[in-house]
């Protein structure tokens, strides 16, 4: 049941000519809905307004009556008029069953209902389509009695008012709501809740005007008195007009016409218009089409680079390995002969002096040429490590996501591969590696990907050496996630750029060569691992990259 916040609002209205607390008539309290637009309502002043109120005081002045207008939940007011707290409702749906307990003015409106429901629902032509559906009814309204009197078989939501009605139906929520028709679609208007459309009217039109309870019909007998005075002078007429005019439409442009010879020139400017609409229309779709088919040209061209740049790192990576190999081989045996000539050229030392050795002393080369055969063993084996990362990257096969990988492996293969932007980038790069980090399920290489796509877009955001990268891995126990923070010290992003991060093709580094797919392709590889990727930035303050990834979590099967 949808529960509605009760506003209640009163405007007092004295009789003409006489002061307040003056009156020569004892206080009459009228009430009604305040959200039943635009029948009566409560407006941006807090005041009661609609047509009912209008009528109301219309009646009050040509009949000489004090009359207080109350305006809050339909429900409260019905329970008050029953429980002699007020003394009539200025607008009330008539019935057989209401008859009972109430009597009712001749009506000053008459009021069609409708079923409304959201776009692409089916038509209902008939009550008994809505059996076992849903349906949002106003509490205590004359709909809710039909549905409570015909047993429909419907579920019945009760809400305060058509508005509150509308907006769950809108919202969603359940299947149908039965509403006023004007008023429903002035609400609908005025909360632009442009889902929902009016479905069906099986309900007969309804008489709609005053009520008091069955013993004060000599009070009925003056409201019906004043609607019939503003009924003849046409004033009553106006009012509803005022209210009802805007919604209803007239046929004023025909009327004043008159003539054949207009109507057929406003039906030929209405196809010319129509005409240059659609060619417009046909323009753009063309013009967003070509566009659609650039952007796919652009992503099969860097597509089609890639592969054939991982052709060629294979390539070079054999080109590379083999001479690597044999400086791998030949430094550890040069290393062993240095180590057995030591004594000898040590000995010879002593005996005869320093002498050179390759053109320096052997007193300052007997230290330096260990370290110098360090130096370019451990070269040599970076050199193969490189090699072996960027072949195992440019490696093609099926995705499986089935791997045990450890966070900070990858990771740290990572930074090993882009060492050389880093450090062109920034002369203040952090790592932080968390200890006894759980593995998680997945493939290494596609998280290996998105790690070098974060950490080369922050070592692009900085605009100076001095500027700071930081890379930071850890695991919250909490949430059973692994995290990844890539935070730099750059320019930032605009807030308008910051939600689009992973869309195709965005990129504020066009002119730069960018293509706008590294972090759009970085967030599907995420999302088929389960996990998040996150951004937090401003202009002028640096970027934070967040990478979630669950542990002990079964992934998606590509």
């Amino acid at each position: 049941m949808a529960i509605g916040i009760t506003l209640f609002v009163s405007i007092q209205i004295h009789a003409r000519g006489l002061p307040q607390g003056e009156s020569s008539r004892d206080l009459i309290i009228v009430a009604g809905d305040h959200n039943y637009p635009p029948y009566e309502f409560i407006n941006s002043d807090g005041q009661p307004d609609g047509y009912n109120t209008d009528l109301t005081r219309a009646i009050a002045e040509v009949m000489g009556m004090d009359v207080e207008i109350q305006l809050g939940g339909w429900a409260e007011m019905r329970q008050r008029l029953e429980d002699g707290e007020v003394d009539a409702l200025q607008g009330i749906s008539y019935s057989q069953d209401r008859a009972e307990g109430y009597v009712f003015s001749p009506p000053h409106a008459i009021v069609h209902q409708s079923i409304f429901a959201r776009k692409g629902d089916p038509e209902i032509g008939d009550l008994s389509q809505l059996r076992g559906k849903e349906v949002i009814v106003q509490d205590r309204g004359i709909l809710h009695d039909k549905m409570l009197n015909d047993d429909v078989g419907a579920t019945l939501i009760l809400a305060d008012t058509h508005a509150d009605a509308l907006r769950l139906l809108a919202s969603g929520k359940h299947d149908y709501a039965l509403v006023a028709n004007l008023p429903g679609l002035y609400l609908g208007r005025e909360l632009e809740l442009s889902n929902i459309v009016p479905v069906g009217k099986p309900f007969a039109p309804q008489r709609y005007g005053y009520s008091v309870l069955k013993g004060n019909e000599e009070l009925l007998a003056q409201f019906s008195e004043g609607l019939a005075i503003l009924k003849n002078t046409g004033r009553q007429q106006a009012l509803y007009d005022k209210w009802f005019g805007p919604l209803q439409g007239g046929g004023v442009p025909w009327k004043k016409i008159g003539q054949a010879a207009g109507l057929m020139s406003l039906v030929l400017l209405l196809v010319l218009g129509a005409i240059v609409i659609w060619n417009r229309m046909l323009t753009r779709q063309v013009l967003r089409r070509t566009q659609e088919l650039q952007l796919q040209q652009q992503k099969l061209i860097q597509a089609d680079k890639m592969t054939s740049l991982g052709i060629l790192v294979s390539g070079v990576a054999h080109e590379i390995n083999n001479p690597c190999g044999l400086l791998l081989l030949n430094l550890s045996v040069l290393q062993d002969v240095y180590r057995d000539c030591e004594d000898i050229l040590e000995a010879h030392y002593q005996e005869q002096g320093d002498f050179d050795l390759g053109g320096l002393s052997y007193s300052r080369m007997r230290d330096e040429v260990p370290l110098m055969l360090g130096d370019m063993l451990t070269g040599a084996q970076r050199i193969r490590r490189i090699v072996d990362d960027l072949r195992d990257f440019a490696r093609q096969g099926p995705v499986e996501l089935s791997e045990s990988v450890d966070l900070n492996e990858v990771v740290a293969t990572a930074i090993r591969l882009v060492d050389n932007s880093i450090r062109k980038a920034t002369d203040h790069f952090e790592i932080s590696y968390a200890d006894e980090l759980p593995a998680f399920r997945g493939h290494g290489q596609k998280i290996e990907q998105v790690v070098i796509n974060l950490i080369v877009n922050a070592c692009q955001a900085l605009e100076s050496a001095e500027n700071a990268i930081r890379v930071e891995t850890r695991y919250d126990a909490a949430s059973m996630m692994l995290r990844l923070e890539v935070e730099d010290q750059g320019h930032g992003i605009a807030p308008e750029n910051l939600s689009r991060l992973s869309d195709p093709f965005f990129t504020t580094k066009r002119e730069q060569g960018g293509m706008g797919l590294g972090l759009s392709v970085s967030t599907s590889i995420v999302q088929e691992h389960g996990g998040i990727l996150e951004y937090y930035s401003a202009p002028g303050a640096g970027t934070r990259a967040v990478l979630s990834l669950p542990v002990n979590q079964e992934p998606k099967s590509t």
